[in-house]
């Protein structure tokens, strides 16, 4: 994966056209990018994110951004309170203990 003014992409390597291609994720507005290389598809993604927020300003209109900070999540009612009293015994709120879980959890991917 990589990563430009903080959007996110994702990349794949097409064994028969002999070129690495991607997309932009996390956004509902499609924005892709290739190359022959690993150095022109690192450039095509800034190239495509740079004019993609180009074109958003052109035409007016807020850039989809990758997260708005907020998460609404459905678990089961026990893991939730379960979650609950552990962060309390803890001395974190609930939000706290969540985002540390999910940095935790990230953290082994390396990102």
């Amino acid at each position: 994966m990589m990563e430009y003014k903080g959007y996110i992409g994702k990349a794949e390597f097409d064994d028969r056209a002999e070129v690495f291609y991607g997309e932009v994720i996390g956004l509902r507005d499609i924005v892709t990018f290739r190359g022959a290389s690993v150095k022109e598809l690192q450039k095509s993604f800034r190239d495509s994110i740079n004019d993609y927020l180009a074109f958003c300003k052109r035409m007016g209109k807020a850039p989809d951004v990758p997260a708005s900070g907020r998460l609404i999540l459905r678990i089961p009612p026990e893991l939730h309170s379960r979650a609950a009293v552990v962060a309390k015994s803890e001395g974190r709120s609930l939000n706290t203990w969540v985002a540390d879980a999910v940095k935790e959890k990230l953290f082994a991917y390396h990102l």
